[in-house]
């Protein structure tokens, strides 16, 4: 059964597909290259962070197959919506090297990925929208611009739609790779360790409190409960930059790294303080 697509990222045998595609950690997993040449699957790599995964493939000798061919990554900074892109993938699992062709709809997009009744539901954040039509089987292929370079990993389509396709951007995976490259294994995201409500400017005038990130509970072992960061906290800003309802926590430690050291001003009582909090890896905490 066909139930994915990838693409080739190093000659030594490196394959990226979606985390999901390959989320049976019992299962065996063959690898099925254009010239029709299958591979065992030596090694998974799962991303704790991202839709990501890597696989290991024994890579051929040139006697015995096409040399792998990596593509090209090129980069997501500077994409356009209109721009042309291609989408390459198994389409419904079936049709292997499926090509179609669009643009891009849309950047920037939060979306839902998976199923309530399918066991799971993951935020993605800052996808590319695209009107190339992805389909069930097309999860983990590339999506290309016209120069021949990844700019994205289809990842998931719109239900009851039509045309609405979403892709993660190359960047994310560029920098999962480096990280995977150097250390063996990916990171996790940064992790600060509280659940919070956020209070409104409304709110926060109605109760002579400020606005920010009121802390609702502190996980145990987490950077924030090393730094003494308390339940009944209000975290008002972030390295100085003020929390809103549009800018929340999540949103900010979302583009931290692990190991960041981040300032946090925080109200407590009437009093204000500054606390240092080194962010932890979000894996390692589950």
């Amino acid at each position: 059964q066909d139930i994915g697509s990838g693409f080739i990222v190093s000659k030594d045998g490196l394959i990226v597909t979606n985390k999901h595609v390959v989320s049976n950690k019992t299962a065996k997993y063959k690898v099925i290259t254009k010239d029709n040449k299958e591979y065992e699957v030596k090694e998974i790599n799962r991303d704790p962070a991202n839709d990501l995964a890597v696989l290991k493939i024994d890579p051929p000798s040139a006697s015995g197959g096409q040399i792998l061919q990596p593509l090209e990554l090129g980069s997501s900074d500077n994409l356009k919506v209109g721009q042309f892109v291609i989408a390459i993938g198994t389409a419904l699992g079936e049709f292997r090297h499926t090509v179609t062709t669009g643009v891009i709809s849309g950047l920037g997009r939060g979306i839902s990925a998976g199923s309530p009744f399918e066991g799971y539901v993951e935020r993605l954040d800052d996808v590319i929208q695209t009107d190339a039509a992805i389909n069930p089987g097309n999860s983990g292929g590339p999506l290309i611009n016209s120069h021949g370079q990844v700019i994205g990993i289809n990842v998931a389509v719109a239900q009851g739609a039509q045309n609405i396709g979403f892709a993660l951007p190359v960047n994310v995976l560029k920098k999962a790779l480096d990280q995977f490259k150097t250390s063996g294994h990916f990171a996790g995201k940064a992790f600060l360790g509280v659940q919070y409500q956020m209070v409104s400017r409304n709110a926060a005038v109605a109760n002579d409190i400020p606005q920010g990130a009121y802390v609702m509970d502190v996980v145990g072992g987490s950077p924030a409960e090393k730094t003494q960061i308390k339940v009944d906290d209000i975290i008002t800003k972030i390295d100085g930059v003020i929390l809103t309802d549009k800018n929340a926590l999540s949103d900010i430690i979302a583009k931290k790294n692990v190991g960041d050291k981040v300032i946090l001003h925080v109200w407590r009582d009437s009093t204000e303080m500054d606390v240092t909090v080194v962010l932890s890896d979000s894996s390692a905490s589950q």
